[in-house]
């Protein structure tokens, strides 16, 4: 399994499908405070990005991959 829910965050590792996307939306809104970790992450399903934008959680770790995570913090840190 691509994501590993844990008490306070949530990690999501490898090739995160678009099937995973309705368990990572509940988690999130289960626990309005939890914290995700994409250090292990190397594809992320947009339909999984669309609820990070949406839940806007806290982010503990980039994915190792530079592109992905330039794709990922562009959309995911406030613009200002």
């Amino acid at each position: 399994m691509a994501i590993e829910y844990l008490e306070e965050h949530v990690c999501l590792t490898e090739y995160v499908t678009v099937e995973e996307a309705d368990g990572l939306l509940a988690w999130l809104q289960k626990t309005p405070a939890g914290a995700v970790d994409l250090r292990g992450c190397s594809h992320l399903h947009a339909a999984n990005l669309q609820v990070l934008m949406a839940a806007r959680p806290a982010i503990l770790a980039w994915p190792e991959d530079v592109a992905l995570a330039a794709w990922l913090r562009r959309s995911l840190i406030p613009h200002e």
